[in-house]
């Protein structure tokens, strides 16, 4: 839910909800009748594993495929925002972001010319639970671009011109965000929802938080907190296997630093601002973004599958039961969406949407009765197969290309799933039963009230907010 979080499968059903700002017209009622893909019949299958380990203790995981002579590196490093320091919020992503800007042999333009000159691209991204680093390259530079990926690992130098220059992006990017009403009010829903809990704030950390970050701290969190024995190198490609273990010892064996073990996350407890309605204030909007969030599940939870189901036919698509009423019925806006965002101790249930101000408590009052009425009543039987259906035609693309296989199978043993995760998915998915979702309906679809987040004019929607909760008023500089 961070606004700097590397995308993951969760993020499909969020995505629509950013891209317009401004209510609809009623008259647009057109809009829910596309069409689910209709679901592929083909096995989903992965190519065979093959596991080795570095000397180092580095984990790795080899797919030989081919045919097209390309090679999609992940390497995964349990050490995400969950183990920021405390006062140093935003550190795990400050480091990782940090390790391609120079090596003991590369500085910064050496890295980047070495990736382009073989046509090969180089990413970082950061959630609550890992930072991972991902590489695509043509076949016959595999083993070079991996020398460059162990030696960001192994032995950066942290540059202090270069921590300055990072310092100063991000905290212009804090206060580029102000003006999108959407971030804030992302970031004010996961302080509502996780409180003090290691998950309970940005990925990005805050201005305050990233204003203090120094040198050392960088340099001191890469040798604590990024080691081999809490890393997994996944290749897949039209690599031998045997070739990628003699390489990963080549590239990682000197790789020294870091824990013996992962860290231990705490599980969550209850939602820390259930019951009560933040309001942020910003007195410039002439419409309201509003969130509302309960509690979900970790990642592999038992109850995945039915809540899964059941959350694609409530918000989760385009012709939900909430797009429907909200949008296509009242014309309230232009997007709404549910999801749930499950880490690997915990989750929660959310809601997005945005609406002019003077209708800011009718848009909750309708998305919380028809939450209630999945939770009372479950799903109709066609709600459910459409569901079923419309996740089963899309999960295959999961499993195109060599990138999101190495994705599927690092968020596979990232969160313990089974390597049987993805080939089962659609079968687990179509033994759903309208009994097991409408079990998962009442644990999850607010039985307890929401933490309500609303981001707006307070002086006009704070009267609207009225029973819903005490409310707590809060500026919107408080997010940067």
């Amino acid at each position: 839910m961070a606004s700097r979080k590397s995308s993951t499968l969760k993020s499909t059903a969020r995505a629509a909800k950013r891209a317009v700002r401004r209510p609809a017209p009623s008259a647009r009622k057109s809009a829910s009748k596309r069409a689910a893909p209709r679901a592929s019949s083909s096995a989903l299958t992965l190519p065979t594993l093959h596991e080795s380990t570095t000397s180092s203790g580095l984990k790795v995981i080899a797919a030989e495929r081919g045919p097209l002579p390309l090679v999609s590196v992940r390497l995964v490093i349990r050490a995400g925002s969950a183990t920021d320091p405390e006062g140093k919020h935003g550190l795990a992503d400050f480091t990782a972001r940090l390790l391609r800007r120079g090596t003991r042999r590369l500085n910064a333009q050496a890295i980047d010319e070495a990736v382009e000159f073989v046509g090969a691209s180089l990413g970082v991204g950061v959630s609550e639970d890992a930072v991972s680093l991902s590489l695509t390259t043509p076949a016959e530079h595999f083993v070079q671009m991996l020398g460059v990926l162990g030696q960001l690992v192994r032995e950066p130098t942290f540059p202090e011109s270069e921590v300055d220059d990072a310092r100063e992006r991000e905290l212009a990017h804090f206060a580029n965000d102000l003006d999108d009403p959407s971030i804030i009010a992302d970031r004010a829903l996961v302080r509502a929802l996780w409180g003090d809990h290691p998950y309970g704030h940005d990925v990005g950390g805050s201005s305050k938080s990233v204003r203090t970050f120094t040198r050392d701290d960088v340099v001191r969190f890469h040798q604590e907190r990024m080691g081999p024995r809490v890393a997994m190198l996944i290749v897949v490609g039209a690599v031998a296997p045997h070739r990628v273990a003699a390489a990963a010892e080549e590239a990682f064996a000197e790789w020294t630093g870091g824990p013996d073990a992962p860290p231990v996350i705490p599980a969550p407890g209850r939602i820390a601002q259930a019951g009560r309605v933040i309001l942020v204030d910003k007195p410039d909007q002439t419409q309201s973004q509003v969130r509302l969030g309960g509690p979900g599940m970790r990642m592999g939870h038992e109850d995945y599958f039915p809540a899964t189901a059941m959350n694609i036919a409530l918000g989760g698509g385009f012709t939900s039961r909430l797009m429907n009423e909200i949008r296509v019925n009242r014309g309230l806006t232009y997007g709404v969406s549910s999801w749930f965002d499950s880490m690997n101790v915990g989750g929660v249930f959310a809601l997005s949407t945005f609406t002019k101000t003077e209708s800011t408590r009718e848009i909750i009052d309708v998305a919380l009765a028809e939450i209630a009425g999945v939770r009372e009543k479950g799903l109709k039987p066609r709600e459910l197969a459409d569901a079923q259906s419309y996740l089963a035609g899309l999960y295959p693309l999961r499993t195109e290309t060599n990138e999101s296989i190495a994705g599927s199978i690092a968020e596979a043993r990232l969160h313990g799933l089974g390597d049987d995760w993805v080939e089962k998915f659609r079968d687990r998915l179509r033994a759903v039963t309208p009994k097991e979702v409408a079990a998962a309906a009442k644990k999850y679809c607010f039985a307890q009230a929401p933490a309500v987040v609303v981001l707006g004019k307070a002086s006009a929607a704070k009267k609207l907010l009225k029973g819903l909760g005490p409310i707590t008023v809060v500026p919107a500089s408080e997010y940067e």
